[in-house]
Parts: structure tokens; sequence; C-alpha cells
């Protein structure tokens, strides 16, 4: 009504500014998320693990030549509209084969990365809340981990543990899960010397002190209060784990310790190019820059959710 005035000049000038209701409306993760965008580089490269991600997952609904089609009349052909990445030594189409290996190799990194990850913060969440000789056994344990070679080391259980797992859980299902157990099983010291050292920290805080004065138990204060603090740094050595693991498969499959012969990934394409290097560059060209390009984005990535997930970094 004209003439009147408003109840509360702060609430008006409140709501006349849009800056103000958007300064009041966020919320952690929507702060997150804003400071996540202002890294262009992070944003472009989860743009193009998308794109990535869409292709493995949806190319067979798209590209539908079977993966083990030969067709000796086109073998070692460059690029084509028939063959778009080109062909193999048998004729058999790249791009089916890259698009069916996609999945395995980004497949295995995320699932190293869960079985990493989980024993990471299962062993520094122990330590961090223990103290005395279970904090400095399992420490003891990581540093003990920490010191072995990582590639001797995979190579060694692969070879003893292949064949009676192949056994149990068939060819693939074999291959997949032991790969997966063995580089999950060899990344998580890193988690585990992170979570320990936010937890140290984090169970000092005013906010556990409290909750710990109201007769909270320990389980509730690592999963109510001191857990969920400690996220951020734990999401960022997630996403570098997820990289290193699909290096150490295609590296395997290089090797010829990864998945059957049969069963194309990006590293074990990669191997079977080694030798056509000179008159068919295009075989080696595609798979190793998905690997480079997949890699690469979620190194960028998680240069972004570090910086956007720091509190005390001014973006």
């Amino acid at each position: 009504m004209a003439g009147s005035t408003p109840a509360s000049l702060s609430a008006s000038a409140s709501a006349g500014n849009p800056a103000s209701r958007k300064a009041q409306g966020f919320s952690p993760w929507q702060e997150a998320w804003r400071r996540f965008r202002r890294h262009k580089m992070a944003l472009f490269s989860a743009f193009a693990l998308g794109l990535i991600l869409f292709g493995v997952l949806a190319g067979p609904l798209i590209w539908r030549v079977p993966i083990n089609e030969i067709d000796f009349a086109a073998k070692l052909q460059g690029p084509s509209w028939a063959h778009p990445l080109g062909t193999d030594d048998l004729g058999q189409d790249l791009l089916s084969r890259l698009i069916y290996g996609g999945r395995i190799s980004i497949a295995v990194g995320f699932a190293a990365m869960v079985v990493a990850i989980f024993f990471g913060v299962l062993v520094g969440a122990v330590a961090g809340m223990s103290s005395g000789r279970v904090d400095a056994a399992l420490m003891w344990v990581t540093d003990l981990f920490l010191s072995l070679p990582q590639l001797p080391l995979l190579l060694l259980v692969i070879y003893l543990f292949r064949e009676p797992v192949k056994g149990v859980l068939g060819v693939e299902g074999g291959a997949f899960v032991l790969i997966v157990a063995v580089i999950g099983g060899t990344r998580w010291m890193s988690a585990a010397r992170l979570v320990r050292a936010q937890f140290l920290s984090l169970r000092e805080k005013e906010f556990v002190e409290a909750a710990r004065a109201l007769g909270a138990s320990r389980i509730r204060q690592v999963t109510q209060h001191i857990l969920p603090n400690a996220l951020g740094p734990v999401i960022v050595v997630a996403t570098i784990d997820v990289a290193a693991a699909i290096i150490a498969e295609s590296t395997l499959s290089f090797l010829g310790l990864g998945f059957p012969s049969d069963v194309p990934t990006w590293g074990s394409v990669l191997r079977d190019a080694k030798d056509y290097l000179d008159i068919a560059p295009h075989w080696a060209l595609f798979p190793g820059s998905l690997i480079f390009i997949t890699v690469l984005a979620i190194n960028f990535i998680g240069d972004g959710l570090r910086d956007a997930l720091d509190p005390r970094r001014v973006l």
C-alpha cells in the first residue's frame, strides 16, 4: 500500500538484494560447486570425462560392430567411414574394441578406488581414534606397505593367485576381482595416513568435545561429527586413486598379466599394437590417447575438488 512502512528495514533490504538472498541460501555443497566452477580446467575435464563415460556406456547401442568380427581383407587399415578408428592385424574394428575395453578399464579404476578408500578410511579412522599401541601398530603396517615396490608386488600376487581365482570365479570375473583386489590393496596407504591426520586434528575440536560431553558414543562421534568433516581430502585422494588404478590396469594388461588376450582393454589393445608402430601407428595412438585423456581429466578434476573443498583457499 502506498505510504506504508515496512515492518523491518533490514528484512526489506535483504529481500530486495539478490546477492544477499544467494548468500543466505548457499549450502556447503552449493558453495563447493560454485568454487569448482571457477576452476576452468577442472570443469572442462569433467565435461571431457563425461563424454568418455557416455561413449563407453552408450557406444554399443550406437556402434553395433562385434568386437571379435574378423575381416582379413581390412586388416591394419587406417581410419575410414567403415572403421572410424581403423582396424588391427585381424581386421577387427578398433572403435568397438576400445568402447568395450573402456568399460573394463574405467570399471577397474573406480572399483579399485572404492577398495582402497574403504580400507584407507577404516585404518585411518581406527588409528586416529586410538592411541598408543594400536595407532603405532597400524601405522607400522601402513609404512610397511608403503615401502614395498608396487609393480613387482602386483606381478607376484597375480602370478601366484591368477589360476586359483579364475577357477572359482571364471576367466573374466576372476581376472576382474583379482586385479581390483591387488590394485586396491596396494593403494590404501595414502588415504589411511591422510584420514588419521584429519582425525587427530578433528577429535580435539570444540564441536567434538561438546558431543563427547553430551554422552555421544565413540562410533557416533566418528560417523556424525568427525568423518563428514574429513571427507573433503578423502574425495581428492579418491580421484587420484582412480587415475592410478587405470594406469596400473593398463600396465598389467600391457605386460600380459591382466585380462585374457581375447578380452580387450585399453592396455591390452596398446600391447597388441606395439609390434606394428611403423606400419599402423593409429592402432597404438587411439588407446594411448584415451588413457592419457582420461587420466589427465581425472587429475584436473581432483585438482579442482581440492580447491573447492579447501575453505582456506580464496576463490
